[in-house]
């Protein structure tokens, strides 16, 4: 994998690219959510590296891509499209955890012609009628309620609240260890009441997956994927033994689902 980035006046976009990059494979692109990076997708890079091109970032404001003023997704499809133009990259596999499924759908909103499929992995839909006026008064609130605890106990909450293994607990912890609690808690902010301010009902053509941790206990996570799967029938796959991070909790079986999902569906 090759490591580069995009410079933007916000700050610069680090993002890592197969090396060589092969015109002729499809090309999966992997993107994390809200605190994280792109060390997530670790399980997923050596499954897939050898038959497909891989393109993973760390989203603006996130691990290396920092620091990064005025985060917004509008600004981060904006630099997606930016970083497949420098790279000839046409069309893409987005594979989208947690807030990457929002950063995937800002980017279908924007530019639905890059996004080949979209496989939502513990995310929730863009859609005005899913999120209830009590739903969108708490994802406001997130910010401040963050500084209600020590720094300690707020990161170590975090990632027990994300992971069931202690590969994925720790994965998690490796990934908050770089924020202080301001930066920390603001990040959960413009993850979560940032996305308000970008959705609406939005119409997806391509093909779509959703994937979910049986065990996910992040929000309202599950009860969005039911609504979602039961208004769009797009196919829910529900991750044993997993929780919010299911790509590193149960990862043969995600990845067997993706493979399945890109070869045989759409």
């Amino acid at each position: 994998m090759k490591e580069c980035y995009l410079k933007t006046e916000e700050g610069n976009i680090f993002y890592w690219i197969s090396s060589p990059y092969d015109n002729t494979k499809k090309t999966l692109f992997f993107l994390h959510g809200v605190t994280g990076d792109h060390t997530l997708f670790q399980e997923q890079i050596d499954c897939f590296e050898d038959k497909y091109n891989i393109l993973l970032w760390d989203a603006p404001a996130h691990g290396k891509s920092r620091p990064y003023q005025l985060f917004t997704y509008e600004k981060a499809s904006m630099a997606i499209k930016d970083i497949f133009n420098e790279n000839h990259i046409s069309r893409a596999i987005f594979i989208g955890h947690s807030m990457g499924g929002f950063v995937t759908q800002a980017v279908i909103k924007r530019f639905p012609e890059i996004v080949e499929k979209f496989i939502a992995v513990d995310s929730t839909p863009y859609g005005k009628e899913y999120y209830s006026k009590s739903d969108v008064f708490w994802l406001k609130q997130v910010e401040w309620m963050g500084h209600l605890l020590p720094m300690k106990s707020l990161k170590k909450a975090m990632a027990k609240q994300v992971a069931e293994t202690e590969k994925a607990y720790n994965n998690m912890l490796d990934m908050l260890s770089i924020y202080d609690k301001k930066e920390l808690c603001h990040l959960m902010g413009i993850g979560y009441a940032g996305f308000l301010n970008d959705n609406c009902d939005l119409e997806i053509k391509c093909p779509v997956l959703l994937m979910l941790g049986d065990k996910d206990k992040a929000g309202k996570v599950k009860k969005y994927n039911m609504k979602w799967t039961e208004k769009t029938g797009y196919r829910l796959v529900v991750v044993e033994n997993a929780g919010h991070n299911s790509v590193m909790d149960n990862p043969d079986v995600v990845n067997a689902t993706i493979i399945d999902f890109i070869e045989n569906e759409g």
